[in-house]
């Protein structure tokens, strides 16, 4: 049994009513209910009475740190089986680090804690280091995202890591760790026995002097699956120095995600490298990075290469324009494992979207989910799209939003997209404007077809 309740406000009739539910759920999620430390010790007496309980989520409630005490208190019964806690935007500061480490010695089920955007600041994760050293502690994920953590935090991370060879994921974006502190941190990998499977470092301050660092972590970590350098000024020296982690044989990397990296179509000839030789990555981001036309070419070649096995490009706001599409459709007509492409906030224009349905359209292409916002279409891209509705067999999503099409190109791609042929799932058009008649046209059509979701 579970209580799961978003953006409610919560009466106090209704507060009174859930409490003797809170007693009972495995499942507790109130996220962004109105919570205040005032209700804590009501919370927190529920608690106490549950045994049940394994997933506990309060996010976005103003709990505070006098708040947070109180809930933290009820988990810590003899009884308490909690294995994942989520405290995400709960005003929690470093006066809450020392409740926290108890929380970590009292509950060895706890596998899962979510502590992000929280100001905790650098005295508050030394605290809640000491309560993750505890050999009671076993915890396998960690997200500190937007924390108020620096440099001075990654020496107490970095003995977490060495004493924790439980811990699976570690998420630290958005916070201002810096050349020298991503070093600790990776250095403590590199020393550790921890079979890491996700590192996210995004906004973190690194410099491509990090890469290095991370291309003996990538060599080191065979078990790592996922990570994510995203918003870190790395540029084309640093990819270069990534690149042989990337390489080794070790690495088994599936997601590797680098969006605003300052990297040029230079950078990307070195991740072509990559693309080619490693079967085992999924999901590549070079969003954000002015690749142009020449690096998405270069990434096309890569992807008609039998040892890519690349499901998702994200390719979104890289100065592209219709130049590089018959490049992009010929390597849709004869890839055989992209599933998801993300072409949004780039000057394609209607030529460029034709260029795309050409490839499209071929027998036997995969592509699901197709992302062409703000690509300058008007109704005549809506038009080769349209005929693509109806020629393809796997497109189910398709996002348009922010373009500059009219109601003549939205509705002809309604009357495609409602045809029993046509496999569309979900049309995205946010950002787009049409009369009261056309919003009467467009809500038959989804009363007529059930499975197709127009979101505007």
């Amino acid at each position: 049994m579970s209580l799961d309740m978003h953006y409610e406000q919560l009466s106090d009739t209704r507060w009174t009513e859930l409490l003797p539910r809170m007693q009972q759920c495995q499942v507790i999620r109130l996220v962004d209910c109105g919570i205040t430390e005032g209700r804590c010790q009501d919370v927190s007496s529920a608690l106490r009475d549950n045994p049940t309980l394994t997933e506990l989520n309060l996010c976005s409630n103003e709990l505070g740190d006098a708040g947070t005490h109180l809930v933290l208190q009820g988990l810590q019964s003899p009884t308490c089986k909690v294995q994942k806690l989520s405290l995400q935007s709960c005003c929690l500061t470093e006066a809450s680090g020392r409740a926290l480490a108890s929380t970590l010695r009292a509950i060895p089920s706890l596998r899962e804690l979510d502590l992000s955007y929280n100001p905790l600041g650098d005295a508050g994760l030394q605290l809640l280091c000491e309560g993750l050293l505890d050999p009671q502690c076993h915890i396998e994920s960690l997200e500190l995202q937007y924390c108020s953590l620096s440099a001075a935090s990654c020496q107490p991370l970095a003995a977490v890591l060495r004493a924790r060879p439980e811990l699976k994921e570690l998420v630290l974006n958005s916070n201002d760790f810096g050349e020298a502190g991503t070093r600790t941190l990776c250095q403590a990998l590199v020393d550790s026995a921890c079979l890491l499977e996700s590192l996210k470092l995004e906004s973190c301050g690194l410099t491509s002097a990090n890469c290095q660092d991370l291309c003996g972590v990538l060599a080191a970590k065979a078990s790592l699956r996922d990570l994510e350098l995203g918003d870190n000024r790395l540029g084309d020296v640093g990819v270069a120095a990534l690149c042989p982690g990337l390489l080794s044989p070790g690495c088994q990397l599936k997601t590797l995600w680098l969006w605003e990296c300052d990297i040029t179509a230079g950078g990307c000839r070195d991740l072509c490298r990559v693309l080619r030789a490693k079967e085992s990555l999924r999901e590549f981001s070079i969003a954000g990075n002015a690749v142009g036309d020449e690096g998405v070419r270069l990434l096309c070649e890569s992807l008609l290469e039998p040892c890519c096995r690349l499901e998702s490009l994200w390719v979104k706001s890289c100065s592209l324009t219709a130049a590089c599409c018959p490049h992009i459709s010929a390597m849709l007509a004869q890839n055989r494992s992209l599933q998801e492409l993300q072409l949004s906030n780039n000057k394609l224009e209607d030529a460029g979207v034709g260029e795309l349905c050409r490839g499209l359209g071929q027998p036997g292409v995969p592509l699901r989910t197709l992302w062409l916002g703000d690509c300058e279409v008007t109704d005549k891209g809506c038009s080769n799209l349209a005929s693509l509705l109806l020629a393809s067999r796997s497109l189910q999503e398709l996002d348009l939003s922010n373009n500059c099409m009219s109601e003549v190109g939205i509705l002809e791609l309604a009357e495609s997209a409602q045809q029993p042929s046509c496999v569309l799932e979900k049309l995205i058009l946010y950002d787009i404007y049409w009369t009261e008649e056309t919003e009467d046209r467009l809500q038959a059509l989804a009363e007529r077809k059930p499975s197709l979701k127009i979101i505007c």
